[in-house]
């Protein structure tokens, strides 16, 4: 219950994120859609040995943590799940580069320890970006984004749902497992023999809470689609990913004049 409980919270102070009065959080979700794809690509593009480059890619990583006003150690933390990952595949590495192995002596456990320092920085770049355009833009203006570069609707309508209904069944799931722990105070955990009891329930609980959401959606003019919620684009909108964009080119071929 209180892991639940937990996960709920984290939810919410990322909705408080969304809710900020913060020009980054104002600017079209197009644009820092467009940013946070193109930067992953740049840095995921810089050959393994240029660790010049990579370096210098981490300006928008502490632009988006300082002038976004997030906490870098809150960042680290809700990317926990995905961070140990990176970690393991960048130590694995060097064991399945054939340039790495092909090497001997000292100039191969350089080559290794160094490709395996560049390719975790990028999957802690990526990580990062990931999160500052989570932070600073909702699940409805990401999917607003995606609709407007005509990513298919089912599949954009289908993530906008899985972000309404997650806290409705993380909701549910705490209800039940509160009401289960007031009749059982002594017990630790879920008994075995109540589980399929409490499961159906959950996802019968969670169904209804689900469509009661839908109709009030569909009774605030929802068509599945987001055409009537034209967002306007200002100059900024179009400035900030154009000179964000030209930084990126800029650092990627940094290595040709050093």
């Amino acid at each position: 219950m209180d892991s639940i409980e937990k996960k709920l919270n984290e939810f919410k102070s990322i909705e408080e994120l969304w809710q900020r009065s913060h020009w980054m959080n104002d600017l079209h979700p197009l644009g820092k859609l467009l940013i946070s794809v193109i930067y992953i690509f740049t840095v995921v593009s810089i050959n393994k040995y240029a660790v010049t480059p990579l370096i210098l890619m981490s300006v928008y990583i502490i632009f988006g943590f300082v002038i976004g006003e997030l906490s870098f150690k809150t960042g680290i933390y809700r990317m926990r799940l995905i961070l140990p990952l990176v970690i393991f595949v960048g130590v694995l590495n060097p064991f399945f580069d054939k340039e790495v192995l092909l090497q001997v002596g000292n100039i191969g456990i350089s080559g290794g320890v160094l490709s395996m320092f560049t390719l975790m920085l990028k999957g802690f770049y990526a990580v990062l970006a990931t999160y500052i355009l989570i932070a600073t833009t909702s699940i409805e203006k990401i999917c607003y984004a995606l609709r407007t570069v005509h990513v298919p609707k089912i599949i954009v309508i289908v993530v906008l749902l899985i972000g309404r209904y997650f806290y409705i069944m993380g909701e549910e799931a705490d209800r039940i497992a509160t009401a289960y722990k007031l009749r059982a105070p002594n017990q630790n955990g879920v008994h075995y023999s109540a589980w399929g009891t409490l499961v159906g329930m959950w996802l019968i609980r969670s169904m209804d809470r689900a469509t009661i959401v839908y109709e009030s959606m569909l009774l605030r003019g929802f068509k599945g689609d987001f055409s009537s919620e034209k967002i306007k684009v200002r100059v900024i909108d179009v400035a900030y990913p154009l000179i964000w964009i030209t930084i990126f080119i800029l650092i990627r071929h940094s290595y040709l004049f050093l």
